[in-house]
């Protein structure tokens, strides 16, 4: 995971619990994970699109 360490990753596990509460937290992975998805569809789209317009001018 680029820079990071198993001990910097706990270090921020640690954190956010101490900061967000054992409740809040399956909200918030929850919440990141949607966004995250939503992301990755919207940029799909977006680069099946530009895919289409090459094709299309390929043929013209």
């Amino acid at each position: 995971m680029g820079g990071l360490g198993a001990g910097s990753i706990a270090l921020i596990a640690i954190v956010a619990l101490l900061i967000f509460g054992p409740k809040k937290l399956p909200e918030l992975g929850k919440a990141a994970g949607n966004t995250l998805r939503e992301f990755k569809n919207a940029t799909k789209g977006l680069a099946d699109e530009d895919e289409n317009k090459k094709k299309d001018n390929d043929k013209a």
